[in-house]
């Protein structure tokens, strides 16, 4: 997937420390402290422009949200959204899904979202697809026992490999969607991507997982 450079996007982002958190590391284990509360704390693992995260942020005041999205242009999209939205229970990372442990420890997040990953569909790129086995693993590591996460896509292969996936890891498979929009399921909160394909007629998939101890 091709992503527009932005040469002002990381200087941007500089502007805004109060929603674009910097050196996050230093915040590993102590995030209530960022927020100035103890609310749950939910993630989303590749943020995009930021419409789910806003959306969900304004709809549960009390959780907490933090967007991690690796590309810098991207996240200068999601930003100016949520400067817009002026939430103060959101905030962003421009980090590397790869690198999760060392921003988060153990009993860190309480639910995490994948909205649209890349499939990655060749067979040679199996280990990078979010909802790998070594991913599930890095995922457990930061959330806490019995922690969700919950997965969207307009992908039917991506999602058949992910429901596979997480029930080799052990997991628990809840409110497993087939056609999410005519499923009946409420407070759906769109993303853009979904959006779009929703708008030319694909089907969105939905699950729900959730470690067990």
């Amino acid at each position: 997937m091709r992503f527009r450079n932005k040469p002002w996007a990381g200087e941007k982002i500089r502007q805004y420390p109060q929603y674009v958190i910097s050196e996050p590391e230093t915040h590993k284990g102590k995030w209530h402290e960022v927020f100035g509360n103890a609310n749950p704390l939910h993630i989303e693992v590749g943020t995009g422009k930021g419409r789910f995260i806003t959306g969900m942020a304004a709809a549960n005041p009390d959780i907490n949200y933090l967007g991690v999205e690796l590309h810098m242009g991207v996240l200068a999209s999601a930003l100016d959204r949520l400067i817009e939205a002026e939430l103060p229970n959101v905030k962003l990372l421009n980090v590397n899904a790869a690198e999760l442990l060392s921003y988060f420890a153990k009993n860190d997040i309480s639910r995490l979202y994948l909205n649209f990953s890349d499939p990655w569909p060749k067979t040679r790129h199996e280990k990078r697809r979010l909802t790998y086995k070594s991913f599930l693993d890095l995922y457990e590591q930061i959330l806490i026992d019995g922690g969700e996460i919950h997965f969207k896509t307009d992908n039917q292969g991506l999602f058949e490999y992910s429901l596979v996936s997480f029930s080799e890891y052990g997991m628990l498979l809840k409110n497993v969607s087939l056609d999410l929009h005519n499923s009946g399921f409420e407070g759906n909160i769109m993303t853009e991507y979904e959006e779009k394909f929703s708008g030319k007629g694909n089907r969105i998939y939905r699950c729900e997982v959730q470690y067990q101890s």
